[in-house]
């Protein structure tokens, strides 16, 4: 099944979303991501973590979310909004009615302070949504509804996933 993360600029949370489906799925995903207003840059620190996932780099770009409507492109099963910015946003009209779910995440990129701080900001934010991962593949998600998917797809959103200890770091939203 074809996953994609969706955030504005596409350089961090979706990135990651995107990288972690795939690895984390052992083949029952495939991730993807896009932005509605790509910066055209992947996060440096988004790409560190990637790489200790062994996700290849050569797959790591900023898009548009417009390449997923083009003719010939892969058709998505779930699609998930990770930046709160987007879940807001009017969306495309995605073929084949896939389960949408807003998993909203805070921007580690706006995160200040040292290096170290960001890192540690980037690492939350991979653990949380490993976390909203690891439960979905929990779950039978391919043998469910679309209507059973769409709701277990929105209870992962609503699960507590930030470690309390690390939101100290990132600004109010």
């Amino acid at each position: 099944m074809n996953m994609l993360f969706i955030c504005t600029g596409n350089s961090a949370r979706s990135i990651l979303g995107e990288a972690l489906a795939t690895t984390l799925s052992k083949g029952r995903l495939r991730g993807y991501s896009a932005g509605s207003h790509p910066g055209g840059k992947v996060n440096a620190f988004a790409a560190e973590l990637c790489a200790q996932m062994h996700y290849p780099q050569q797959n790591l770009r900023s898009k548009s979310w417009d390449e997923f409507g083009l003719l010939g492109a892969p058709v998505m099963d779930l699609i998930v909004t990770v930046c709160d910015s987007a879940a807001g946003e009017a969306c495309p009209v995605w073929l084949g009615h896939p389960s949408t779910a807003h998993w909203g995440l805070p921007d580690p990129a706006a995160v200040s302070g040292t290096d170290e701080d960001k890192r540690a900001a980037f690492r939350a934010i991979r653990d949380a949504m490993s976390q909203r991962i690891n439960l979905l593949l929990a779950v039978p998600f391919e043998s469910m509804t679309l209507e059973q998917r769409r709701a277990e797809m929105r209870r992962i959103g609503e699960t507590s996933v930030l470690d309390p200890a690390v939101e100290k770091l990132f600004p109010a939203r």
